[in-house]
């Protein structure tokens, strides 16, 4: 008798994969790329497998996507543990003095400990972080703390004439040369050989 598993009134060979569903395959052959004379004894020759184990994972991802969409946000919770993170970092500025609001090395460690408690509460509500409502609290937050904190633009303006002429000339100078140079060298490469 030979060796491998009985399935019914045939051996099934170990070395075949998708011995399960009653069709063979060698292990080191993919699947309908052989001739069936290299099949293993025992084995019969049928491409199904393969279509069935593509089923088998895509019943298994919609299995996966549909226990994926139970879990729901739960955005009063949410809203309502906010304003706890709210408060603490208002307690936190307080200790700041108002007209150092706007310089981010003095408050850095207090917005960073905010950040980090709208994103605990938003994750303990099964919500993404940041999503729109975290993120309009968030903008709350800036409109009552760095409101007056304006970035000042400086005022570009062009470099005096001369500096400029002469910024644009030596690069044009330099391509000249350059492309003079080539031209020279070629026309005389029976020297430079």
């Amino acid at each position: 008798m030979k060796r491998g598993f009985l399935r019914g009134e045939r051996v099934v060979d170990p070395r075949c994969v998708c011995w399960w569903l009653q069709t063979c395959r060698p292990l080191s052959s993919p699947c309908g790329r052989f001739p069936p004379e290299a099949l293993s004894p025992g084995c019969s020759y049928c491409g199904m497998e393969t279509h069935a184990f593509w089923l088998v994972q895509l019943f298994l991802f919609a299995l996966w996507g549909a226990h994926q969409q139970v879990i729901v946000c739960n955005e009063s919770l949410m809203l309502e543990k906010l304003p706890r993170c709210g408060k603490s970092f208002e307690e936190m500025m307080k200790k700041v003095d108002s007209k150092k609001w706007c310089n981010l090395t003095e408050f850095i460690p207090y917005y960073d400990n905010f950040s980090l408690c709208t994103e605990r509460e938003a994750i303990a509500a099964r919500c993404f972080w940041p999503n729109r409502l975290a993120q309009g609290f968030i903008i709350g937050i800036h409109k009552q703390f760095f409101s007056n904190c304006t970035s000042e633009k400086g005022h570009w303006e062009d470099p005096p004439d001369e500096i400029l002429i002469t910024l644009i000339l030596i690069p044009v100078f330099l391509m000249v040369t350059m492309i003079s140079l080539v031209v020279w060298c070629s026309k005389r490469s029976d020297i430079l050989v």
